[in-house]
């Protein structure tokens, strides 16, 4: 069995719920809190998780460098890490060591971002990108496929008539009605 080289998604977390036609929607009816970007994290945290599957790690950065309060935990919702970048860092370098690192350990790694700068340092080297509006598509594909193959399908109703080769049904048939 060949063996599959491991991949880790990146998602720049308020670039994609910014820019992301997918999640910009979201912040026109906010939720009941107060934070008009409840509603989106949490459909982008779903996302990430129908999107990564069992195929990827995934982590969500969030940019916190101007929190005083942000240490850089990272806590982990439905197997996807979460983190806020700490104090004085921003998400992008995050990002970028992130990557780094991956790379170095031959990481296959998928950076989702629309910030070019980003895109620009991590892209090549086994770093891949992808457009906030991009991974919008792609999660909506995956939730359509998802959709697809949930569907019922019709049973077809197997009976002994239809294992019996058709001249001998009908000779079963002629017995039974007395011919």
């Amino acid at each position: 069995m060949a063996k599959h080289r491991p991949k880790l998604l990146i998602v720049d977390g308020y670039n994609v719920l910014r820019s992301g036609a997918r999640y910009r929607s979201m912040r026109e009816n906010p939720d009941w809190t107060d934070d008009v970007l409840n509603k989106s994290r949490e459909a982008l945290l779903r996302d990430v998780i129908s999107f990564a599957g069992r195929d990827y790690d995934a982590i969500i950065v969030y940019d916190a460098g101007y929190n005083d309060y942000s240490e850089g935990k990272v806590s982990t919702v439905g197997g996807v890490r979460i983190m806020f970048s700490p104090k004085g860092s921003s998400a992008d370098k995050v990002i970028e060591k992130l990557a780094h690192n991956a790379r170095e350990k031959g990481v296959e790694t998928l950076v989702v971002t629309s910030d070019a700068t980003i895109q620009d340092t991590v892209f090549g080297g086994g770093v891949d990108r992808m457009s906030s509006d991009g991974f919008g598509l792609e999660v909506e594909m995956v939730n359509d496929d998802a959709r697809h193959e949930t569907v019922p399908k019709a049973s077809r109703k197997s009976t002994v008539a239809s294992r019996i080769k058709p001249d001998v049904l009908e000779k079963l048939k002629a017995m039974r009605d007395g011919k």
